[in-house]
């Protein structure tokens, strides 16, 4: 049973609190809101979704205004949180255009991020009690 009960509501600091956890370590929030099998669950399979867009030579796209739909890709790949941060810090993440599986890894890491942004957005609404 959720430590949390359906109705009760968090003040909007511990809120946004929870969602940062979410952000930066997938299933976090969810965890730290007592929903530990969805939080185990997000734990496992976003940073494995993550981690096999690396590995099929995907690439963590540059923040580059000048080309909108490769900045909402590096939005996008920022999403998952603190494995992308690792992986830019190691080096990972250059992708290979000439790889067969490029465009696979590629779309690996993207929905991996969006998927972790949806996953703070239901933290959210667990944590304002609308869950």
């Amino acid at each position: 049973m959720p430590i949390a009960a359906a109705d009760e509501t968090r003040s909007l600091p511990t809120t946004y609190l929870i969602c940062a956890a979410a952000w930066a370590l997938p299933g976090a929030g969810h965890l730290w809101l007592g929903r530990r099998q969805k939080g185990l669950i997000f734990l496992i399979a976003l940073p494995l979704m993550f981690a096999c867009g690396l590995w099929l030579e995907g690439r963590l796209f540059p923040f580059e205004l000048t080309q909108p739909l490769v900045a909402l890709a590096a939005f996008a790949d920022v999403g998952v949180g603190v494995p992308y941060f690792v992986a830019a810090a190691t080096g990972r993440g250059g992708g290979r255009a000439v790889a067969a599986t490029f465009e696979y890894g590629n779309a690996f890491l993207i929905v991996a991020g969006l998927l972790n942004m949806l996953v703070v957005l239901d933290a959210f609404d667990v944590a304002q009690g609308r869950k």
